[in-house]
């Protein structure tokens, strides 16, 4: 019985073409909007990542236990003095890391002969920078290299503020914790852009042996880990601290780095939340209004059905059949679809400005993930069900005059 129910109910949805289009549109097209929405958001949220990774935090940093509180009071306190046998262990230990860099970081002032500026500067490995710093972007000159001596890479807004260009001489100033001030000069050699336009108006790199001159230590701040796979993060943290927190030691990935990243990505998600809600609800509407319309044109249909004998329940079952078919149909029609749009969107490009407060814009692209393509599809299949369950209710307690009646 139930076997013949599903081939009726199937025949009757080929037998309605286009009552049946009209709803297989609406539920396909519906799911296909999900799917491009739901893959526009994560691609937004992937590029954004990287671009923080690859120019500013790397995948994982790893201080002196308390760093991060008091960097800006007594950084001296927190110093790495065995950094290479460090980055040594963990790239022997753990798996999935691609390099492992020092960072010593300084705050201090940068001088051209006419006028000061205050910066956040870091001393930086040149080479395992530049293969991690793909995200940077140069606008004039290049990158540090681990030959230059006296070279400095300044960014964007530094150069605007103090009028710099290639090759020109600067002085950076800083003061010890002991009270003496140190200088070095230097060289500018490059001028860069990073994802962020408040990094680049104080941030100024120099070589790591320079570094330790001007701050007269052997030591660093802070360990930078890059993973072969973004999405090894979380697993490469938990690695990274039970290896080194017994040590005094803490680890932070990227996204517990940046405080830009996390409230960017709650903005964008609370914005395409509401996005994917409305989207929703096109959806659910428009298969009510189709799923109401085709019942209402084939009442007298079940109106001769229940006069030569057919229940209301069974009735009521024949419609959500009809429905689950439509639904199912629907669903696979609007993965394909949206599958099929967001390759050639993808083929394609999106440019898109500069999310808030950043320097670069970016081409997007449409993200397929197969849990998010078969969430949009069940959603479809979902809504088609719901939306027929008061109409089939309806259909089937007609009363049976009157749906005979109907239309004459």
């Amino acid at each position: 019985m139930q076997n013949g129910l599903f081939s009726f109910a199937l025949r009757n949805v080929f037998r309605q073409k286009v009552r049946s289009a009209a709803t297989l549109a609406a539920i396909a097209i519906g799911v296909a909007g999900l799917i491009l929405a739901g893959g526009f958001v994560k691609d937004i949220f992937i590029q954004l990542g990287e671009a923080i990774i690859h120019s500013q935090t790397g995948h994982i940093q790893i201080t002196r236990t308390g760093y991060s509180e008091n960097k800006t009071r007594s950084p001296e306190k927190y110093l790495i003095d065995d950094s290479d046998q460090i980055k040594a262990a963990l790239k022997k230990e753990i798996p999935g890391i691609d390099q492992a860099i020092a960072r010593l970081g300084f705050t201090g002032v940068i001088n051209n002969g006419r006028r000061d500026l205050g910066i956040v500067g870091e001393g930086i490995e040149p080479d395992g920078e530049a293969k991690l710093g793909t995200f940077l972007h140069y606008l004039e000159g290049r990158a540090l290299k681990n030959s230059d001596m006296d070279g400095i890479v300044v960014g964007e807004g530094v150069a605007k503020s103090l009028g710099l260009k290639i090759g020109d001489r600067v002085t950076v100033v800083m003061t010890l914790a002991a009270g003496a001030v140190n200088t070095l000069d230097f060289e500018l050699v490059g001028i860069f852009q990073s994802f962020s336009k408040e990094f680049d108006a104080r941030a100024v790199r120099i070589p790591l042996a320079a570094a330790k001159t001007l701050m007269d230590t052997h030591g660093v701040h802070l360990l930078v880990l890059q993973l072969k796979d973004t999405s090894a993060s979380k697993t490469s943290l938990a690695a990274v601290n039970q290896q080194l927190a017994k040590r005094g030691f803490e680890a932070k990935a990227w996204f517990a780095l940046s405080d830009f990243y996390e409230k960017t990505v709650e903005l964008y998600d609370r914005q395409f939340g509401v996005l994917r809600l409305i989207i929703l609800i096109m959806v659910l509407l428009s298969v009510i209004n189709s799923v109401n319309m085709t019942l209402f044109e084939r009442t007298r249909e079940f109106g001769t059905m229940r006069a030569i004998g057919d229940r209301s329940g069974w009735i009521f079952r024949l419609i959500m059949v009809e429905s689950f078919w439509l639904g199912l149909i629907g669903g696979i029609l609007g993965m394909l679809l949206g599958c099929l749009a967001a390759m050639a969107i993808s083929a394609i490009g999106i440019p898109m400005p500069p999310p808030p407060n950043a320097n670069l814009g970016y081409t997007a692209l449409i993200r397929l993930d197969s849990d998010a393509v078969l969430i949009a599809g069940c959603i479809g299949f979902v809504a088609c069900i719901l939306a027929a369950i008061m109409p089939a209710r309806r259909a089937a307690r007609s009363d049976i005059i009157e749906a005979l009646r109907h239309g004459v």
